[in-house]
């Protein structure tokens, strides 16, 4: 992968998770359920684990090429 496509893709990176961690889309989540727990914590360790998981993706190819 040429560097600048890497930045390319690693900038949608960023954005990807801007919106994830973005206070809109966090107050959906966070509306209570009728009974039982809210989805927040689950939400929040999904959304940082694919964050994290992509990240080391585009880093990883980088150096297979």
């Amino acid at each position: 992968m040429t560097t600048p496509r890497l930045k390319e893709r690693l900038i949608a990176l960023i954005v990807l998770a801007t919106l994830l961690f973005s206070p809109p889309l966090l107050l959906v989540v966070d509306r209570p359920p009728a009974a039982g727990l809210s989805w927040l914590p689950l939400y929040l360790f999904l959304a940082w684990g694919a964050v994290i998981a992509l990240a080391a993706w585009l880093m990883e190819r980088r150096h297979e090429e």
